[in-house]
């Protein structure tokens, strides 16, 4: 979701295509980080500087998960049990600024098996659900609807929506890359198109915002 670095294009995370879609009623704030989990965004004070500035009627919306379940990293490893933790803290903090929690599953990986995309998220995802229908907040299966645009461009072809690079292809990547986590910029719009199609349904308020093609 973070908006990249120059040097990382063309890298692209999904928030940078998602603020082109509204009209000029709304401000989009990506606070997403590289590399953060739901405790680094705590303890570096992510959370907070997105708290200090919450208004009433604010929209809050909340990914995490690749970094949470990173099992070999110490620095941001979250269990599943601190990870729900974290999530209902979210929530609850940003019900107290009156402002609206809005919880993304993470992205899918690109993985696929036989020429069938693969979860790759099998205990995180489900724990934003839970945590969705415990709390009533409404949710974006966001793992699913990316598994299913892989599957719909197929194993070979959806390499197009990742950071796929031959060596020399781009000066940031002299070596090349082959990247099956992070996105392009065809990549990275797809996805945030899925994230707006599904607030049409779920935030019919804020859907309204949405920028109108004249």
């Amino acid at each position: 979701m973070s908006v990249k670095r120059l040097g990382a294009y063309p890298e692209t995370g999904w928030g940078m295509p998602f603020v082109h879609f509204w009209d000029s009623t709304v401000t989009v704030v990506n606070l997403a980080q590289n590399g953060r989990s739901t405790q680094t965004f705590i303890t570096e004070g992510w959370w907070k500087k997105i708290m200090d500035d919450a208004q009433p009627g604010d929209y809050v919306f909340i990914q995490f998960g690749h970094n949470d379940e990173s099992v070999e990293k110490k620095d941001r490893y979250t269990t599943p049990e601190q990870y729900m933790a974290n999530l209902e803290k979210f929530i609850k903090e940003t019900r107290d600024k009156k402002a609206i929690p809005v919880l993304i599953t993470p992205v899918s990986r690109r993985k696929f098996t036989n020429g069938e995309a693969q979860a790759t998220h099998a205990t995180y995802t489900p724990l934003v659900l839970k945590v969705a229908a415990l709390q009533k907040v409404p949710v974006i299966n966001l793992d699913l609807k990316s598994r299913q645009l892989y599957q719909s461009f197929g194993e070979e072809t959806s390499k197009l929506l990742f950071l796929q690079l031959k060596p020399g292809e781009h000066p940031n990547y002299p070596e090349g890359k082959n990247d099956n986590t992070h996105f392009n910029e065809l990549g990275a719009r797809l996805i945030a198109q899925l994230v707006l199609a599904d607030i049409k349904t779920l935030l019919p308020a804020l859907a309204d915002r949405i920028v109108k093609l004249k």
